[in-house]
């Protein structure tokens, strides 16, 4: 049954934002429409307008008999910066300072609107670089790595610090924890988690001395694949040196005082690396 232009942009709109990365053809949008390609094509001309004018992302038309339109949900810098300002401001408050410096982030990470923001914002930034999967470690990160991922249109994988029968045969690493104790962990990922050659980035929560970040790296290695960023919510002021130097944060915990219960928390380096 035909629908009306305005029925249709709605639907046009609804699709492509369920659908990130995705080619979607114009022979798909006029049979669904019942409706000649043309029209398709205008109708895209006006939604890719529209999501460059309001920031929701990049409309890609591919021109050709095989072309369609894919959406590229990525941010423009204004808009990040935005966010990643709000996050501090969310931040920057005595309730949330924790034993050792730490900031509580676990209600934000369970929030679905934060989520999405954070999302988006580690998504856009890693838009270009063709990632083939998303991972993190249990438990903390495995909201942001689903959100990240969403966006990326991409599978996550969730390493673990110990074996479940459901996840079949692993593979593990030792790694230094990378905190004073300099205590030796271990972590495991099934072996069906993650193909050989695959490009990865790891997301997480937060960052102190970096060596569960360095942990997956290594263990990015065991599967022949291919470390793209490491990219996590907050890093924590650290005195020694850290298991890992290439990585970006969206937040820096410039200044703790425990007496005074007072915490001041700035834009991280991801910020530059825009």
């Amino acid at each position: 049954m035909k629908i009306k232009r305005s029925e249709r942009l709605i639907d046009i709109t609804h699709y492509l934002l369920e659908h990130p990365h995705t080619l979607v053809s114009l022979t798909f949008f006029s049979k669904r429409y019942e409706s000649a390609k043309s029209s398709i094509s205008e109708d895209l001309t006006i939604v890719k307008k529209t999501f460059i004018e309001r920031g929701i992302g990049i409309l890609e038309t591919v021109p050709g008999a095989a072309g369609g339109a894919r959406y590229i949900p990525k941010m423009k810098e204004e808009d990040i910066k935005g966010i990643i300002q709000e996050l501090c401001d969310e931040l920057n408050h005595s309730e949330r300072l924790l034993p050792g410096g730490y900031v509580y982030l676990s209600d934000m990470l369970g929030q679905p609107d934060w989520l999405r923001k954070i999302g988006r914002v580690i998504a856009s930034f890693y838009m270009d670089k063709k990632i083939d999967a998303v991972m993190t470690v249990a438990t903390k990160g495995v909201p942001i790595a689903q959100a990240v991922a969403t966006y990326l249109n991409v599978p996550f994988v969730i390493v673990r610090r110990d074996s479940k029968v459901t996840e079949g045969s692993t593979v593990s690493i030792n790694y230094v924890s990378g905190s004073s104790s300099q205590r030796v962990e271990k972590m495991e990922l099934s072996r069906r988690s993650l193909k050989r050659g695959s490009r990865v980035l790891i997301v997480d929560d937060f960052l102190k001395g970096g060596g569960t970040v360095n942990g997956m790296k290594s263990l990015i290695e065991e599967f022949d694949a291919e470390l793209v960023g490491a990219t996590v919510i907050a890093e924590n002021i650290y005195q020694g040196v850290r298991s890992i130097d290439n990585y970006t944060a969206l937040l820096k915990v410039k200044s703790v005082d425990v007496e005074s219960r007072t915490i001041q928390v700035v834009p991280g380096n991801f910020v530059a690396s825009l």
